[in-house]
């Protein structure tokens, strides 16, 4: 009987350490993309302002409006083909633990207004090639070059 008693505590002990372990593990899985913002290794999600969507860094995808739902796709939408990752803005939503971030968008939206910018911001690698601008126009930046902005103003 003693020894039957001492088995089913140490099974016990056993369950309950393994248990512990378990719920430790951490849930972040994916990796920040080059593009994200430096200096926030654990974030979740991005909501990027200048095309009214988000970044799930977990599941390395975005999430964006369209045709009255919300998708979650790795890549975005044709409409934003032009949209440099690295020049646009990305607030880091750090206070959200769901899995559904647009829930909030409206406050995001509202908050976070499209051209809005805090601070300057790092990301985390290097841009490949040499797009300089958020929305790269159809002449290669030749309009940078010549001292236009990316709506043909000269300064």
């Amino acid at each position: 009987m003693k020894s039957q008693t001492l088995l089913v505590i140490t099974l016990l002990v056993v369950f309950s350490c393994t248990a512990k372990a378990q719920i430790s593990v951490s849930v972040n899985l994916g990796s920040p993309p080059p593009w994200g913002p430096a200096g926030y290794p654990t974030a979740r999600y991005y909501y990027l302002p200048d095309i009214l969507s988000y970044y799930d860094v977990q599941s390395a995808t975005f999430i964006y409006y369209g045709n009255g739902r919300w998708h979650r796709k790795a890549s975005l939408p044709g409409r934003y083909r032009n949209y440099d990752l690295y020049d646009g803005y990305k607030v880091v939503l750090t206070g959200y633990q769901g899995e559904t971030p647009y829930e909030n968008f409206r406050e995001h939206k509202k908050k976070y207004e499209i051209g809005y910018r805090e601070d300057s911001q790092k990301t985390i690698g290097e841009r490949p090639g040499e797009v300089n601008s958020r929305f790269k126009g159809d002449n290669k930046g030749e309009d940078k070059k010549k001292g236009h902005d990316d709506n043909g103003i000269k300064h």
